[in-house]
């Protein structure tokens, strides 16, 4: 996280001071860099430079409209899985043409909404779908490009929860299935143009092989394809790439451009990305003020304004997140203690067993780091606690990008029955 550094003894994102930010719009509050939301989207648009590949920014790792717009107006495009992130992408004007639609539950509404949008791609995950979307699509008298979402059957090693590229999954259609598709029921279909294949095999992913195999099968598959009479022009080959938690190495975007552009040389195939947490994941941090230091007789605990409302993936996904106070003093003790929320749940924990200075007390402030994926956008009103703000540093300036939210908005909805 090169955008967050300790400049004497006080934690800074670029040149602003966290406690500041912490102090000035409260806790907790997420806290993210400009300049780093643009050098991870610079660095795969580098590396993958000589073959101009869309990049469509995957809006469910952080939909913040701020963060979208910056992407956008560095050229990238969007990642869509909802009818919600559809329209907050056309509230900042994004080009519709570099706007690509995943999931595997499109309703008919979003479909046709999509459809009318004029959007890229609809990444399509099942038969059922591919039938909708062809209805929906005659019903407009239009004609909509479709990527067929394939699952090559890989194996990643990261979480089994975001693994997605196996036979057991619920993501993609099998390769059987997907030839039936191309050769034989887009004759039937006039209203979608399947020009595409998309792959998206897991997140947090660390090594390339995963990668090199599934792309070689893609390319092999549409190799085939073409060879039969198909049409297929574009390869999308999702997001997925790794980032620093802890003490992971994951391959830079250099190493996953040198190891995938040589199966697509000389294939003139168009190449899509979605990148998310590459982009978002080290760019941002979640501040948390210490309401209460704990000690039992067996652990210390530090009980903080934050919970997993907040930041869901240490619950969740028994994530880890490092966890650092903003301001560092000369030869503190470290003590071994549980920092919690207040959430009404033993699994309500944004970290264990860490080691902390042993004299951090009630009000001081904690950096949650690499914060800026996954975790605004997984956050709840659970217990009916108020949603985060969130603020967006660049240099020495910072902007409030997302009010917290009030008791108001909580029952804003609401209707009391008259019973």
């Amino acid at each position: 996280m090169h955008d967050f550094k300790l400049k004497k003894n006080r934690l800074f994102c670029e040149d602003v001071d966290l406690e500041k930010v912490a102090r000035d719009a409260g806790t907790p509050v997420f806290v993210y860099s400009r300049n780093a939301l643009l050098d991870r989207f610079n660095e795969i648009k580098h590396a993958f430079k000589e073959i101009d590949p869309l990049i469509c920014y995957s809006m469910k790792a952080n939909s913040n409209l701020s963060i979208c717009r910056l992407l956008v107006k560095a050229g990238a495009g969007l990642d869509i899985v909802s009818g919600g992130e559809l329209f907050r992408a056309k509230k900042i004007k994004a080009a519709s043409k570099k706007i690509v639609y995943a999931s595997v539950g499109k309703t008919d509404e979003e479909i046709r909404e999509a459809v009318k949008s004029g959007i890229l791609f609809f990444n399509v995950e099942s038969v059922a779908e591919l039938h909708g979307i062809n209805a929906i699509a005659k019903s407009l008298n239009k004609k909509q490009r479709v990527a067929i979402r394939v699952n090559p059957d890989v194996d990643v090693k990261t979480h089994h929860y975001i693994t997605t590229a196996k036979k057991q999954n619920k993501f993609g259609i099998d390769i059987k299935t997907t030839n039936n598709i191309f050769l034989k029921l887009a004759k039937k279909l006039k209203n979608v143009d399947m020009c595409c294949i998309h792959i998206h095999i897991g997140s947090q992913i660390e090594t390339v092989s995963p990668f090199v195999q599934a792309v070689k099968k893609s390319v092999a598959l549409i190799d085939a394809l073409n060879n039969k009479g198909a049409c297929i022009t574009h390869l999308n080959i999702g997001g997925g790439l790794g980032i620093v938690y802890k003490d992971e190495k994951p391959q830079t975007a250099s190493q996953y451009a040198k190891a995938i552009l040589p199966i697509l040389k000389n294939k003139g195939l168009k190449l899509i990305m979605e990148p998310g947490r590459f982009i978002a994941g080290n760019a941002g941090v979640l501040l948390t003020k210490i309401i209460y230091v704990k000690d039992t007789q067996v652990k210390r605990f530090y009980i903080i304004d934050a919970a997993m409302n907040d930041l869901l993936r240490p619950s969740f996904y028994e994530a880890y997140h490092e966890i650092i106070p903003v301001k560092k003093t000369k030869g503190e003790k470290k003590k071994s203690a549980d920092i919690v929320g207040a959430v009404c749940e033993s699994g309500d924990f944004l970290a264990k067993q860490r080691r902390l200075p042993e004299n951090l007390k009630q009000n001081d402030i904690l950096a949650v780091m690499s914060a800026g994926a996954y975790g605004f956008s997984m956050s709840s009103n659970y217990n009916s606690r108020k949603r985060a703000a969130e603020v967006l540093v660049n240099g020495k300036k910072y902007q409030l990008i997302r009010k917290r939210e009030s008791y108001g908005d909580l029952r804003r909805n609401e209707i009391v029955a008259n019973v």
